[in-house]
């Protein structure tokens, strides 16, 4: 069993891929060259820096994080050097300087990246080195050399696209949807103990998360395909994801719906309804046509087996029970049909 992750863990339970870390590295060493080349005087830690941070998992997040570095770097080094040409380098005027930086990107609602990037900035010129303007211009410069090493690297070296993560959720979302219907169908046959209907309660809530991971990976994938190269051309297979997520989502209300029906009203004792079997078998059909849905339909051969909602005209002993599950099945009837 995989240990509970607390506050103190210094590792995490994912980890970016070998190729995030290479182009990192790429990029640190680029722009250290590039910037020591083309700036003389200290080591260029700025353009390094700036680089590491820089080559993120998609080409969107660098350039945001790109242009985020560039302004808390400018701010951060315009306050130093007016800090120091002005009281000097003392401790004091170093703590001064950080503080001030992050009230003055708090007052500006600037993002917490930048905010620290000010003080760290500010904290690194007065501390390091000089508080004339040329050392503060030199320090921008590098900064932006880094930021742009960072962005060409992660867009030259297989700009990243969270594809498959979010195909795999939604996979996963489909089967664990599909799995969830036919556990229906067998309470519907074989009545659950109260246990039972409480295992089949919890099962049904569990696939939320699963909706919510799903949601998140494919914003992911989305995100990963602004500004990158490859993204028109893989932008329709995230739509149809997106597509085959808007399907299952409110299906997966209504199968909690079901569930939460069978668990207030199905009893092991109670007087079969004839009705009951019937239902379960539609949504046997409703698991074989979730199985169908978007991309798997390519693949499929099958027709849709859910071809019209059950509809049943004399009630039975457990009518409650029965009206419920027929209510819900024909939304998710609607729901797959309008989808194809």
């Amino acid at each position: 069993m995989r240990p509970v992750p607390t506050a103190f863990d210094v590792r995490s339970a994912t980890r970016p891929s070998l190729l995030q870390v290479g182009k990192s590295a790429v990029a640190v060493a680029v722009a250290w060259l590039l910037a020591g080349w083309l700036v003389h005087g200290p080591a260029p830690v700025f353009a390094a820096i700036a680089a590491l941070l820089v080559v993120q998992p998609s080409l969107n997040q660098s350039v945001a994080r790109a242009i985020e570095r560039s302004v808390g770097v400018i701010a951060g080094v315009v306050l130093a050097s007016v800090l120091g040409i002005a009281f000097g380098r003392a401790t004091a005027v170093v703590l001064v300087a950080a503080a001030v930086g992050l009230l003055l990107a708090w007052s500006l609602r600037m993002t917490v990246g930048t905010a620290n990037q000010i003080a760290i900035s500010a904290i690194l010129v007065l501390s390091l080195g000089a508080t004339t303007p040329e050392y503060a211009v030199d320090r921008i410069i590098e900064t932006v050399i880094g930021a742009i090493v960072g962005i060409i690297a992660n867009l030259a070296i297989v700009p990243p696209v969270a594809l498959a993560p979010a195909r795999e959720q939604v996979r996963r979302l489909r089967e664990e949807l599909a799995l969830s219907f036919e556990r229906l169908a067998d309470a519907l046959d074989h009545p659950p103990t109260a246990a039972g209907r409480e295992e089949l309660m919890i099962g049904a809530r569990l696939l939320r998360p699963v909706q919510s991971r799903a949601n998140d990976a494919l914003a992911a994938a989305s995100e990963s395909l602004t500004f990158n190269p490859r993204g028109r051309s893989l932008g329709t297979q995230v739509a149809a994801l997106r597509d085959d997520l808007d399907v299952f989502t409110p299906i997966v209300t209504q199968l909690i719906g079901m569930t939460r029906a069978v668990y207030d009203h199905a009893s092991d004792d109670a007087t079969p309804d004839p009705a009951l079997p019937a239902i379960a078998l539609q949504l046997r059909r409703v698991a074989h046509d979730v199985r169908l849905t978007g991309e798997q339909a390519d693949a499929a051969p099958e027709e849709p087996a859910l071809t019209a909602p059950l509809e049943l005209v004399q009630p039975g002993p457990q009518w409650i029970l029965v009206g419920a599950m027929l209510e819900d099945l024909k939304r998710v009837h609607l729901s797959l049909t309008e989808r194809a």
